[in-house]
C-alpha cells in the first residue's frame, strides 16, 4: 500500500534523445544563411549528427560525471619525481575526444570553417562547457603563431587536428596537441603590462629561458601555452611546451588547481617557471600584438559559449512548460508563464544570431574581407561585453520555470547557473571590453564605418530600430570623456547590432517583440515584460525543442 503514495504524475520527461542542432531553428537558420552552397549540406549533415550526439542520453551523462568528477592535481609520482600532471575522469576524455573529431579546432582549414565550428562550438557547450576550454585555447592559438611562419608550419597540423592523442609526449610524436594560455599575473590581472615574468635570451635564437608566475592558466594539461613575459625588448609573446623535443618534462610547476564557482570539470591552475624553456613568438616587446588574435578568438567563443548555455536554458524551460500542469493547464499556455519564456526565447535568439554573423565575418576577413575584419574588431568586443552579461539573468529566470525542480541538481539547471557568470568574467570582463570598444572607436574609424554600414541594411524596416540608430548616432558624436558612460555606449551598440540583424533575419514575431521591448522601451527590467499584445505564442514555440 505504500507504494501507492509514490506515484509520479505531472513531472515532465528528460529532455534527452533529441537533436539539439535540427531542433534550434535560430542556429539552423544561420548556418544555411552564413554558407555558401558548395559546402552548406555538408555541414548541415555534420552538425545534425553532432547535435544528435550532444542531446543523447550518453553524452549527456558524461557530462555530469564530468562535472561531478573534477581534475585532480597530482604534483608528484610515488618516488617522490615531480611530474606535475592533472587527472581527470575518463567521461572528460570522451567530451574531449568527441569535441576534436567534430572539428572544433579545425576552423581554419576548410572554407566556411568558422561559421561550421561555431555552430559545432555552441552545440557541444550544451553537454558539456568546461571541455570547451580547451578546445577554445588550441583553435585560438593559430592565429598567434601564424605570426611565425616556421612554427606556424610546424604547430598548426597538430592544432588542427581532429584526432584527441591524450598523454604528455613530445608534440611531434603526437596526432593532435591541445594548447592552452598564461597572461595573467598576481598583481597585474588584466593589467598584462605590469607582468613581471622574466625572459632571458639563451644561446640558440629565438629561445628564452623564463623565470616567474602566472595567476590563471588554462587548461595545464595541454601539449603547449602561449605566455607573456617581459623579454630585453619589452613584453612578448612565447611557446612553452610542456614536453621538449627530447621527451624531458619542460619546468612547469602547477601550485594549485583554482576551486571554481563552476566550470568544475576543466583545470585552470596556478603554475610557476623556474628556468622553463619557451620560443619566442613574434618581436621581442610586441607580446600584446601578437597575441591578440588568439585573444580576439577566445572572446568570440565566450559569446558562443554564452550563446549555448542560453540556448540549453530556453530548451529546458520550453520543455518543462510543455508537460508541467498547473492552474487548470499546461503552464506553457498560461498568459504569464508564456510571456516570460518568449522574453527568454527572444533574447537567446538575439545571441545566437550575433555570434553566428560574427563568426561568418570572421570567415570574410580570413578571405581578405577588410570590411568585415574591421566590423569584428567594434562588434566582438560589444558582443562579448553584452551577449555574456545578459546569460546569468536569462538561466536564473530559466530555471525559476521550473520552480523547486529547478533548484535541484540533477534538474542540470543549477549546473548552467554555475557556469553562466563564466564567460562574462574571461577573456576580459566587462570594463575591459568596454574599454576596448572605446579604443577601437578613437583609433580606428574604419572599424565604426563597417558597424553603421551593418546596422544600416536594415534601416527603414522598423521604425523603433531607425530611433535607435538615431540615438546611438548622437551618443557617439560625443566621444569626448567617454569612459564614465562606456558601459551605456557598448550595449546600446549591442542591441542596434542585435535588432538589426533580428530584423532581417529572424521571424517577424522575433524582430517585433525585441524591438518593443529592447529598443522602444515597452519592456520592464526583468524578463517576462514584453507587450502582451505581441505574439508571444509563436515565439515560445519556435523556440521549443522538438523536431
Amino acid at each position: 500500500m505504500a507504494g501507492s503514495t509514490h506515484t509520479v504524475t505531472n513531472q515532465a520527461p528528460p529532455l534527452a534523445g533529441y537533436d539539439v542542432f535540427s531542433t534550434d531553428r535560430a542556429l539552423v537558420s544561420a548556418v544555411e544563411r552564413h554558407l555558401a552552397p558548395e559546402v552548406r549540406e555538408e555541414a548541415l549533415a555534420e552538425l545534425t549528427g553532432l547535435g544528435r550526439s550532444c542531446g543523447s542520453a550518453q553524452v549527456l551523462e558524461w557530462g555530469a560525471q564530468a562535472n561531478d568528477n573534477p581534475p585532480v592535481l597530482r604534483t608528484h609520482d610515488r618516488y617522490g619525481r615531480r611530474v606535475d600532471e592533472v587527472d581527470f575522469h575518463p567521461a572528460w576524455h570522451r567530451l574531449l575526444g568527441k569535441g576534436a573529431s567534430a572539428g572544433l579546432t579545425a576552423a581554419w582549414t576548410r572554407p566556411g570553417g568558422h561559421v561550421r565550428r561555431a555552430a559545432g562550438f555552441l552545440l557541444w557547450t550544451q553537454a558539456e562547457a568546461g571541455n570547451g576550454c580547451p578546445l577554445s585555447m588550441t583553435h585560438a592559438a593559430v592565429p598567434a603563431l601564424r605570426t611565425d611562419p616556421a612554427l606556424a608550419a610546424e604547430w598548426e597540423p597538430r592544432l588542427t587536428s581532429r584526432v584527441y592523442d591524450q598523454g604528455l609526449r613530445p608534440a611531434h610524436l603526437k596526432a593532435g596537441v591541445l594548447f592552452g594560455m598564461g597572461m595573467t599575473e598576481k598583481q597585474g590581472g588584466s593589467d598584462v603590462r605590469a607582468n613581471t615574468t622574466a625572459a632571458r635570451p639563451l644561446a640558440e635564437d629565438g629561445t628564452y629561458e623564463l623565470t616567474g608566475h602566472k595567476w590563471f592558466c588554462s587548461a595545464p594539461m595541454s601539449d603547449g601555452f602561449l605566455v607573456l613575459a617581459q623579454a630585453p625588448g619589452g613584453l612578448t609573446c612565447f611557446l612553452v611546451p610542456r614536453v621538449l623535443a627530447d621527451g624531458t618534462r619542460n619546468v612547469f610547476l602547477i601550485q594549485r588547481l583554482k576551486d571554481k564557482l563552476g566550470n568544475r570539470s576543466n583545470a585552470s591552475a596556478e603554475v610557476e617557471f623556474a628556468g622553463t624553456w619557451a620560443r619566442r613568438v613574434g618581436e621581442e616587446g610586441r607580446g600584446v600584438r601578437t597575441i591578440i588574435g588568439m585573444v580576439a578568438a577566445t572572446r568570440l567563443d565566450c559569446v558562443l559559449g554564452s550563446a549555448g548555455i542560453m540556448r540549453q536554458a530556453v530548451a529546458q524551460a520550453v520543455h518543462h512548460c510543455a508537460h508541467r500542469e498547473a492552474f487548470g493547464g499546461k503552464l506553457v499556455d498560461r498568459p504569464l508563464m508564456r510571456n516570460v519564456l518568449a522574453d527568454l526565447a527572444v533574447e537567446s535568439e538575439a545571441a545566437t544570431t550575433l555570434a553566428m554573423r560574427l563568426a561568418a565575418a570572421q570567415d570574410a576577413a580570413d578571405g581578405g574581407s577588410e570590411r568585415e575584419r574591421a566590423l569584428l574588431r567594434l562588434a566582438v568586443p560589444a558582443a562579448k561585453y553584452w551577449v555574456t552579461k545578459r546569460c546569468a539573468p536569462l538561466a536564473v529566470e530559466a530555471a525559476e520555470c521550473l520552480g523547486g525542480n529547478g533548484y535541484v541538481e540533477e534538474s542540470g539547471m543549477p549546473r548552467l547557473v554555475r557556469e553562466s557568470p563564466l564567460n562574462s568574467i574571461w577573456e576580459g570582463a566587462g570594463n575591459v571590453q568596454a574599454l576596448d570598444v572605446l579604443r577601437a572607436l578613437g583609433r580606428e574609424p574604419l572599424a565604426l564605418d563597417a558597424y553603421l554600414a551593418e546596422v544600416g541594411r536594415a534601416r527603414g524596416a522598423d521604425h523603433r530600430l531607425d530611433a535607435a540608430i538615431g540615438g546611438l548616432l548622437t551618443e557617439l558624436a560625443d566621444l569626448e570623456a567617454a569612459e564614465g558612460r562606456a558601459r551605456r555606449l557598448v550595449e546600446r551598440l549591442a542591441l542596434v547590432l542585435q535588432g538589426s540583424l533580428l530584423v532581417r533575419y529572424a521571424p517577424p514575431e522575433v524582430a517585433d517583440a525585441f524591438c518593443a521591448s529592447r529598443l522602444g522601451g515597452d519592456g520592464g527590467a526583468a524578463f517576462g515584460t514584453l507587450p502582451p499584445t505581441l505574439d508571444l505564442a509563436s515565439v515560445v514555440e519556435r523556440a521549443r525543442p522538438t523536431a
